[in-house]
């Protein structure tokens, strides 16, 4: 197994610092300028409409939670497995879900859209790409290697181990463009101007560096590609830190994402029965049937669906077993084709769990997340991250903050670093950089930027 806990600088803590190479990590991430802007960035509903529902900050803060009681459940279930001494120490875990959504701009999917768009003769952008890149590049703990990380987090949080030209559907017809189709408005075509999942190639050097110490089949094999036919290609494998954060992500927003839109009404019986059908949750009915008779009675199916309808109380009681339901279920699947432990194997869920917790995402997915109150926000969104993109590239000396021009002027692609200032407003920031820009009656010199 190759050194995975070297960083890009050479760098020592001081002789009476007692924390191990994972601690440093969690601690550079949690004390980052970008964690911290998360609070201000939508998770699925619009900052500001409630108190109760997760932003991006609280939700990774979850991932990050439920990563670690993975990573613990992996080591009780497999003492005798020759993945255990391989299995990520619940610093390290955690410090790489806390990560996970650091690069998505202000207004979520929407915000992603339209920076790929207005980067489309520049390289692009995704959001997960963006990620390394502030935690490679961007980051202020180091001279030049951003928050100078062990090369094992940089791998955990590398989700899409391709870069953006390797990825992206080649056909000009596909190219991120506007519709043609209104005429007296601008509207970005959201099909065509969806980016690939990947790194972006301004980072090839790092994802060179994270890789140095895998072999050349491995290294060839772990960033293989699927192509598509007429869209963009896919990325096959990940690190094995990594599927544990990716299965911790899709718990957090199958069910917690589900708990907000009941909480505030988005979703009702008839949509419940609808996309999570008894048989989609027949595992963890199972589960309710065996230790929770007494609770549910013979009708164990409906007696979910009442819970999950019901009063605060009872709905986050099975709420939190749900999380235990599939945090105790995970498993490790073992691909003998790799020769790196970290590559070799990766947490995944049975097919049983894998149904449920599809139809809970499908749930959020249709029931929320495509229903027009929050399109209306992305659409707005995305309107104004062009606007703004747009105008700063239009005269970057007088309306970029000074701090910002320097680093533009010096860089060999200055539209990346536009898009660097951009995606890392919050939606606050966001809006208020527009309407000084383009509202008559808003903004002073007065204001804090």
């Amino acid at each position: 197994m190759g050194n995975w806990l070297v960083r890009r600088e050479p760098w020592q803590p001081q002789l009476e610092d007692a924390r191990d190479a994972a601690a440093i990590d969690y601690a550079r991430i949690i004390h980052s300028a970008s964690f911290r802007r998360l609070q201000g960035k939508t998770q699925v509903l619009n900052l500001g409409d409630s108190d109760f529902y997760r932003t991006r900050l609280t939700h990774s803060i979850e991932v990050a939670q439920i990563a670690g009681g993975i990573a613990r459940q992996l080591e009780k279930d497999n003492q005798t497995h020759p993945a255990l001494r391989f299995i990520p120490d619940i610093t390290m875990i955690q410090a790489i879900g806390a990560t996970h959504d650091l690069g998505h701009p202000p207004f979520g999917h929407g915000g992603e859209v339209a920076l790929n768009y207005c980067m489309r003769s520049n390289s692009g952008f995704e959001g997960n790409g963006q990620t390394l890149r502030i935690l490679a590049r961007l980051e202020k703990f180091s001279a030049g290697a951003g928050a100078n990380l062990t090369r094992r987090t940089l791998l955990g949080v590398l989700k899409y181990p391709a870069a953006y030209s390797v990825v992206v559907n080649s056909d000009p017809a596909k190219a991120p463009c506007l519709q043609v189709t209104p005429s007296a408005i601008k509207v970005i075509d959201r099909a065509a101007s969806k980016p690939p999942k990947c790194f972006l190639d301004s980072e090839q050097d790092i994802v060179d560096w994270v890789l140095t110490d895998l072999s050349e089949s491995d290294r060839t094999r772990f960033t293989r590609i699927l192509e598509v036919e007429g869209k963009h290609s896919k990325t096959v494998h990940k690190s094995f830190d990594c599927t544990i954060m990716d299965v911790a992500d899709d718990i957090a927003f199958g069910i917690h994402d589900l708990e907000d839109a009941l909480e505030l009404q988005l979703i009702d019986e008839k949509d419940l029965r609808q996309f999570i059908g008894e048989d989609d949750c027949g595992c963890f009915l199972d589960v309710l049937k065996a230790k929770y008779s007494h609770e549910f009675g013979n009708d164990v199916y409906g007696g979910f669906v009442d819970a999950m309808m019901g009063e605060p109380g009872r709905r986050k009681r099975l709420v939190n077993r749900l999380v235990h339901h599939f945090i105790t279920n995970c498993y490790i699947d073992t691909d003998t084709e790799f020769e790196d432990p970290l590559l070799r194997y990766k947490a995944t869920l049975p097919t049983a769990q894998r149904r449920f917790l599809d139809a809970l995402k499908t749930a959020v997915e249709r029931k929320v997340i495509r229903s027009p109150s929050v399109q209306h926000l992305e659409f707005k969104g995305q309107g104004m991250v062009v606007a703004v993109f747009e105008a700063l590239m239009s005269d970057p000396e007088a309306l970029l903050p000074s701090s910002v021009f320097r680093a533009y002027s010096a860089d060999a692609n200055p539209m990346r670093v536009i898009c660097d200032h951009v995606a890392g407003m919050t939606d606050m920031a966001l809006m208020k950089t527009y309407e000084r820009l383009f509202s008559p009656r808003m903004g002073s010199v007065f204001d804090m930027h």
